[in-house]
């Protein structure tokens, strides 16, 4: 039985900088105002890149928090439902769980789901940077997840890459 193979069809060159490697770090502020909300940071992670004429590299995401995530998806409102919906769904905030239970924890907050889902979203990404913004595909987006809000929330932002190509 034979089976299909993948056809490259298209190449893109490499972009081998000769400039010296820069790093920088940001740390950036949010202030949510729901329990559960999504926030798209595309736009200013990529004016952090432009503030320091990042060319080509990478930047890193994380998260400080862990009751925040970072995730990469469409920002569309229905789809931003539907994941909401869905963490709902698979974590439930009213599920019984030791981390809320006061015999068993000291945390006040009855806040398990928010960490189990930051868990399943994930605290870092690495992006990589490409003629001076983010290179993501066009219907992608960086996401923040506020998982226990509304609170301050601070993402580490590390870049890592040449100001010139």
């Amino acid at each position: 039985m034979k089976t299909a193979q993948a056809k490259v069809t298209k190449m893109i060159p490499e972009v081998r900088p000769t400039a010296a490697l820069q790093m920088y770090f940001e740390t950036m502020v949010y202030k949510t105002r729901e329990r559960l909300e999504l926030i798209n940071i595309t736009k200013d992670l990529n004016e952090v890149v432009r503030k320091h004429g990042l060319k080509a590299g990478f930047v890193l995401v994380q998260s400080l928090h862990t009751t925040t995530a970072v995730f990469i998806n469409e920002f569309q409102q229905a789809l931003l439902d539907d994941i909401k919906s869905f963490l709902e769904r698979l974590v439930g905030r009213i599920d019984y769980w030791r981390h809320n239970d006061p015999k068993l924890s000291e945390c006040n907050r009855q806040n398990a789901d928010s960490h189990l889902r930051a868990m399943l979203l994930g605290h870092t990404l690495s992006v990589p940077v490409r003629g001076g913004e983010l290179a993501l595909g066009y219907w992608q987006s960086i996401i923040l997840a506020e998982l226990d809000g509304p609170r301050d929330r601070s993402i580490q932002v590390q870049m890592l890459g040449v100001q010139e190509e």
